[in-house]
């Protein structure tokens, strides 16, 4: 079990949501190879009680270094950002715009890195483990960055999602996922600064993201930015594994997620890749067709089937009449049912088949 679990698994609500923002802040320090100290995790669990606010819990974790001797500076970068990732997710409010994206990586580190929210202008390679410890990607020019990320963003908001099934969906925010990552904006942090601007979309969309995949497999994460990213000879970019780990956010599904899959010059058996669309019957949603507005709804009433149309309103941010028109199709459709009457009656979802 993680550090959290049980306040995941036993507490309130409100202890809940903490404990899942603390994992998801802290499994993302993966991804450079960064740990975290005894003292952030109580810490931690301070603030996932009650005791403390989380501004309470960021400066105590500011004192603890500058009072302390001996420290080692790897903890200290994984204390710092792991409590602003923290309070960064728990925050309603996200930007989707270039000056949201340079408000999240100043956020992430300030008090770690002078070039925090300042886009690079150096060129950067990094010699990649997935590609066999000698290629990188080639990322966007630094004199072109601005230009590149306010063109994703642009196009981005051109797509509607609101009649497009779950699979095009997905390979969509793959897609787009990872043409922003290889912009790479920033001089470091660029994929921890990638992860929590895609947590906070996919919320801001109403999606209710299952965030123990970053928590658990931010490496994995990385390394499948990088395959959607890199091409070489005989290599072609692929988003294969970006889609297979939304999936998992998305979905609920249970894809295997492991890093050695995508190292470029193995070979592996055939058997030992799992197929993104392999069926998976404990959530397989995307077989019925649904928008995602309707994949949103349907993951809020298979973990509350009472929850009331209000509820379900407030948690996915959208309006109560929307709210109405989608379970009002997805009835029509004969996915849900409403069963003993609106008042004291509850949701039943009719088939995943």
């Amino acid at each position: 079990m993680s550090e959290f679990d049980e306040y995941i698994v036993h507490g309130e609500p409100a202890q809940k949501e903490k404990a899942d923002a603390w994992q998801t802040a802290i499994g993302l320090q993966d991804v450079d190879g960064l740990k975290v100290s005894a003292y952030l995790l109580d810490t931690a669990r301070q603030h996932i009680e009650g005791d403390i606010t989380i501004d309470e819990a960021r400066e105590r974790i500011k004192a603890y270094y500058e009072t302390k001797s001996g420290y080692d500076a790897v903890d200290e970068e994984g204390d710092k950002v792991s409590t602003n990732i923290a309070k960064i997710i728990m925050e309603p409010s996200f930007a989707f715009s270039l000056i949201g994206l340079t408000s999240i990586h100043r956020r992430i580190f300030e008090g770690i890195f002078k070039f925090a929210g300042q886009l690079r202008t150096v060129e950067l390679t990094k010699k990649e483990w997935v590609l066999g410890g000698e290629a990188s990607v080639a990322y966007q020019p630094s004199v072109d960055l601005r230009q590149a990320i306010e063109h994703d963003l642009a196009k981005e908001k051109e797509y509607d999602y609101s009649d497009k099934p779950i699979s095009e969906v997905i390979q969509h925010l793959a897609r787009f996922t990872a043409d922003l990552w290889q912009i790479h904006p920033f001089r470091e942090g660029n994929t921890r600064t990638t992860a929590v601007f895609l947590i906070k979309y996919l919320r801001s969309m109403g999606i209710p993201a299952t965030n123990d995949m970053f928590k658990e497999h931010s490496w994995y994460f990385r390394n499948a930015l990088v395959r959607a990213s890199y091409k070489g000879l005989n290599i072609s970019p692929t988003t294969e594994f970006v889609e297979r780990f939304l999936r998992n956010v998305i979905l609920g599904e249970k894809n295997e997620l492991r890093n050695r899959d995508m190292l470029v010059g193995v070979s592996l058996p055939a058997t030992s890749v799992q197929s993104i669309t392999m069926p998976n019957p404990k959530s397989q949603f995307d077989t019925l067709n649904c928008t995602l507005e309707e994949l949103a709804v349907l993951k809020i009433i298979e973990d509350n089937p009472k929850i009331t149309q209000t509820e379900i309103a407030k948690s996915i941010q959208k309006s109560a009449s929307t709210v109405k028109r989608i379970t009002s199709d997805l009835v029509k459709k004969g996915i849900i049912s409403r069963r003993n009457g609106r008042r004291n009656g509850w949701w039943e979802i009719l088939s995943k088949e």
